[in-house]
């Protein structure tokens, strides 16, 4: 039986955890890599949705950063934090409430890729950037479409034409630091088009935004780029280790559980994490090794010889022998405690309003808050 963390006594479960050491650690590796690219770094702060996270970054609170709402925008913003990318296509009925934060002294940008969307922000007279499809994973506009120039006189004639942002989102899809370098060449070459067919049409294009967590880390070359995106790099997942973007060492999150009962004729141990703390997301069934709903830590984080979190209910999670283990099930009893490294990070913070804080001094547990998205 794994013993018992003292510091965790005190804690109800499920409980998100955060190893800052390990968080630290992921934050230097990819400042360090954008400062070689000659490339400024905006992180995206949709997973973390934390003041306490913000301020460790290398731009602290003086930004830039991303967020995927105005919610969270505006949290950020209180934290005095004024150069702030929306990322997500605006759509008009948050024009109003966009417009207010720039009265209040936030520099905020949005993102469209419509002559629709372009006509209300100019007619708001809020700053965008246009957003280029490099991969087809989602929206935005080839860099070779006409639209694109007539998008960008629109916004340019109302002052408001920021420069392009591009996502390799299909980056996820692949495996290993070549893989992902080509994705990120890719990325890189499809925003420099776009931004050079602005400047051939007499506009202005100061930003080329470019990354997702993948392309951040394996790119090798961004000439032509001004910024670098990331967002669950700060704490990975196993989706990440899974693609070959990090070790499980690097998983700087989990979440502490413990073990409510057995079902020990079906080799199963119950524990009071479900998918309302691990969250749905299944993410590693695509890829070579199926993590179920996570892989079981005992209290130091030590991963448990082929344990995952095999299936799910709302608060009970099943923890099994991974299919075709040789390994032997633990004597696990009631009232053990666990942690669960999770599939997809941003999905399993956003099922908690704290962070449990191993400090990276080693001090006392520690209590972040974060803030929901909407």
């Amino acid at each position: 039986m794994p013993a018992e963390t003292p510091q965790f006594a005190s804690l109800q479960t499920p409980a998100l955890l955060l190893d800052e050491a390990k968080m630290m650690r992921n934050i230097h590796r990819l400042e360090a890599h954008a400062k070689a690219l000659g490339v400024t770094l905006r992180p995206h702060l949709k997973t973390a949705k934390s003041i306490e996270v913000a301020k460790r970054l290398g731009g602290g609170l003086e930004g830039p950063i991303t967020v995927s709402t105005l919610a969270e925008a505006e949290e950020f913003h209180r934290a005095r934090i004024s150069c702030i990318l929306y990322a997500v296509g605006i759509a008009p009925q948050k024009l109003s409430h966009a417009w207010d934060m720039r009265q209040q002294g936030c520099d905020l940008i949005l993102l469209l890729d419509s002559i629709e969307q372009a006509k209300a922000v100019a007619a708001a007279e809020i700053p965008a950037l246009i957003e280029i499809d490099s991969d087809g994973h989602r929206g935005g506009r080839a860099p070779d479409d006409p639209a694109l120039i007539e998008i960008g006189r629109i916004l340019h004639a109302a002052g408001c034409l920021r420069g392009v942002m591009t996502h390799a989102g299909e980056s996820y899809t692949v495996s290993g630091a070549a893989a992902h370098a080509a994705f990120a060449e890719q990325e890189r070459a499809a925003a420099v088009q776009a931004a050079e067919a602005l400047r051939a049409a007499g506009l202005p294009c100061p930003i080329v935004s470019v990354g997702s967590t993948p392309t951040a880390h394996a790119a090798r070359d961004l000439t032509g780029v001004t910024e670098l995106r990331a967002g669950v790099y700060m704490f990975f997942d196993l989706v990440m280790e899974g693609i070959g973007v990090c070790s499980i060492d690097d998983i700087a999150l989990s979440v502490l559980t413990t073990v409510i009962g057995h079902q020990r004729d079906k080799g199963w141990i119950m524990i009071d994490a479900g998918w309302m703390a691990m969250s749905r997301d299944r993410r590693t069934q695509t890829l070579e090794v199926d993590q179920g709903y996570g892989v079981v830590c005992d209290t130091e984080g030590r991963v448990l010889n082929d344990l995952i979190i095999s299936s799910a209910n709302q608060e009970h999670g099943i923890i099994t022998l991974r299919e075709g283990s040789t390994a032997t099930l633990p004597d696990l009893p009631v009232g053990t405690r666990l942690r669960i490294l999770p599939n997809h990070a941003c999905a399993t913070a956003a099922q908690f309003q704290r962070y449990h804080v191993l400090p990276e001094d080693g001090g006392a547990l520690q209590t972040w808050p974060r803030f929901g998205g909407w």
